[in-house]
């Protein structure tokens, strides 16, 4: 996608250094913005392959309010390997904490736990949270189906009350939803973006959300947007980026994804989602900074 590696050319031409909270360092603009039509297909990069069944098994993950990183690590997802709840591990750079941190399978009250669970006490990942909290999902999609000119669709991961219960902070910490003209709009912001790494699996996974909700509500897919703050690439991932840009955007054209299996985004299943005609370039290794 063209839009995607304009954000891209824009950082390394006019980003500016910054240390991060890795002490890798980062080349960094104030602010961005990332916009898709999902009549033009599904957002999926094609200047380096994507796996798009990790994106998906992750989203599934969050649609269902889950903390267990084992439940993805089951499903050959490891997005999370690295972090944990920093209440049974505390966060640190040095080798034996990281070890811990992997090890540990708590990840604390992340982005799916907020969703369904807003604000409610957080104990351990195998806890039954059954009716506590606010589930912001299901409030949304009653208010899609019922009243769809609502400009309060809103969902939340940040939780001021909660951070130092969650792995991470969120990144792209909240979405809203709005209906134009019988067409569904999914717009979220994020405050740290890792251009490299994180925003091609942001792009696809909010892309598959709209795709479920959507089908959810029986409206039309619409406008993806990403309202992006802290915009960035780890000055370990230059060469990477040098790479992909050489890469022509237009050389294949997007995918598409096609869920005939379905009911209801809450017994939604990553695998009951196929990704058709999808061809790219080969993958490009970026170490994820931790």
């Amino acid at each position: 996608m063209k839009t995607y590696l304009d954000i891209v050319k824009n950082i390394l031409e006019n980003g500016e250094e910054k240390a991060d909270r890795t002490g890798t360092g980062t080349l960094a603009i104030a602010g961005s913005i990332f916009e898709h039509d999902m009549a033009k297909g599904f957002p999926l990069l094609t200047t380096k392959k994507m796996p798009f069944k990790v994106m998906a098994s992750e989203l599934e993950f969050f649609i269902k309010g889950l903390t267990d990183k084992q439940w993805l690590k089951d499903r050959n997802c490891h997005i999370w390997d690295e972090w944990c709840d920093p209440q049974k591990v505390p966060y640190a750079h040095d080798e034996e904490t990281k070890k811990k941190m992997s090890e540990e399978r708590d990840l604390g009250a992340i982005y799916g736990f907020q969703w369904r669970h807003f604000n409610a006490p957080y104990q351990n990942y195998n806890s039954d949270y059954s009716g506590q909290g606010i589930d912001q999902l299901k409030k949304v999609i009653e208010s899609l189906k019922n009243n769809p000119n609502d400009r309060r669709m809103i969902v939340m991961a940040w939780n001021p009350c909660m951070i130092d219960k969650m792995a991470l902070p969120p990144c792209h910490y909240g979405f809203q939803l709005t209906v134009i003209n019988g067409r569904l709009n999914l717009l979220w912001n994020q405050r740290s973006v890792d251009t490299m790494l994180g925003l091609p699996f942001n792009i696809s996974s909010y892309a598959l959300l709209l795709h479920l909700l959507a089908k959810e509500t029986g409206l039309k897919e619409g406008k993806l947007v990403g309202f992006l703050a802290d915009v960035h690439i780890y000055t370990n991932h230059l060469d990477g980026v040098k790479e992909q840009l050489t890469r022509d955007p237009n050389l294949y054209p997007l995918p598409q994804i096609k869920t005939d299996k379905f009911t209801t985004i809450f017994d939604w299943q990553y695998t009951d989602t196929v990704l058709e005609n999808y061809q790219s370039f080969p993958g490009i290794k970026f170490e994820i900074a931790v």
